[in-house]
């Protein structure tokens, strides 16, 4: 298949487990062009299971894990499959499709580092007929890097503003940056939770999977004390290049700094959304604070008194989504997974060494190829 005509597609669900976001690509002069996207839902007992083991509440056997990488390649695939469906495009015209998979646990520092992210890429593959490129981050930390994050080449090449400094923000489960430096130069890491402290906080209280509108945290009050023994925490102080996950923020580390505090819900809501504009915007300010602007893009985009509170802590910098300049908020990760799975098939590298603190440029992912017809 000639690439300059060929799609792609890139698939990821991020540390919220809040469905799997799925991206038609094409690419022009290189840059990659979105041409349709759709949100593909979880069925709820598996998210449940995805969050328990993310969380580490839940252990695994082998038994057990085997189970859980087909059943979430097999949604991955039916995710492959309505996205097709709702284009009109044909199997045939998708050169590959780009995988991040399912992070169940991220430990890119210590004796014998690394990440997991799972999601049987065979099984894609055989459903949807198409080769796959999956398996992204641990090429990267072999090579002594955080595996994350992966974005920021993207961000650079679709948001940068040549002689000006900008952030370009993402709030999905955890929030990173990338720092688009008026020189050219790039950098970026996890600033720490975004969506996914207050989206386990609300499920268990409200029954709902995530906030709409940070209508629950606007209704309590920001408790200092606790906010302070939150961002107490040792990953804040780190010096890039850092990430992180659910294996770190989840719900019994909330819990063990809760229990001198007996606050009504909505106020520990309102404190954690505060705990995210805090550490995002204390972030900005140490690496990033020539930055004339913030882009945002992620789920948090939508959590209208999230982006209040964070423009007021932001000023006088502007903030705005990054749809200002014509990119898709909700679609830019899975964006970036379509342009990593062609960086690899062109054997060409996909990380920021600069970013991850690898060793070097590395040639990101592994290739399972779909079937083929054979005489």
């Amino acid at each position: 298949m000639d690439d300059a005509s060929a799609l792609y597609i890139g698939l990821i669900s991020g540390t919220s487990a809040d469905g799997i976001d799925a991206a038609l690509v094409r690419f022009e002069q290189d840059r990659p062009h979105l041409v349709h996207a759709l949100t593909h839902p979880w069925p709820d007992a598996l998210r449940t299971q995805i969050l328990r083991v993310a969380q580490d509440e839940t252990r695994l056997d082998l038994d057990a894990y085997g189970r859980l990488d087909v059943a979430i390649g097999q949604v991955f695939a039916e995710a492959t499959q309505k996205l097709l469906e709702h284009s009109g495009t044909p199997p045939t015209s998708v050169r590959a499709i780009g995988s991040h998979g399912q992070t169940i646990r991220h430990r890119p520092t210590g004796e014998l580092p690394f990440t997991l992210q799972i999601g049987d890429a065979s099984v894609i593959a055989e459903r949807s007929g198409i080769d796959v490129v999956a398996d992204f981050r641990r090429a990267d930390v072999a090579a002594g890097g955080q595996g994350a994050p992966l974005l920021p080449a993207v961000h650079a090449m679709l948001l940068a503003n040549p002689g000006h400094a900008r952030v370009v923000l993402n709030l999905g489960g955890i929030a990173n940056i990338t720092v688009l430096s008026a020189d050219g130069r790039v950098s970026g890491f996890d600033t720490g939770p975004a969506n996914g402290l207050m989206d386990a906080w609300h499920l268990r209280h409200r029954g709902e999977a995530f906030d709409r509108d940070g209508a629950f945290a606007a209704g309590g009050h920001v408790h200092d004390m606790l906010l302070a023994r939150l961002l107490s925490d040792p990953y804040f102080a780190l010096p890039p290049p850092k990430s992180t996950g659910r294996e770190h923020f989840h719900l019994g580390w909330l819990d063990a700094r809760l229990s001198d505090f007996p606050l009504s819900p909505a106020d520990v809501q309102a404190t954690l959304l505060e705990l995210t504009v805090r550490s995002v915007t204390d972030a900005i300010e140490r690496h990033a604070g020539d930055a004339r602007d913030v882009l945002l893009c992620g789920g948090g985009v939508h959590n209208l008194a999230l982006v209040r509170r964070l423009q007021e802590r932001l000023g006088p910098r502007a903030l705005s989504s990054t749809a200002s300049h014509g990119v898709d908020p909700d679609y830019l990760e899975a964006t970036a997974f379509a342009w990593l799975a062609r960086q690899r098939l062109l054997g060409l590298p996909g990380n920021l060494p600069a970013v991850t603190g690898a060793r070097g440029l590395r040639v990101l992912g592994a290739v399972y190829p779909g079937p083929r017809a054979f005489s």
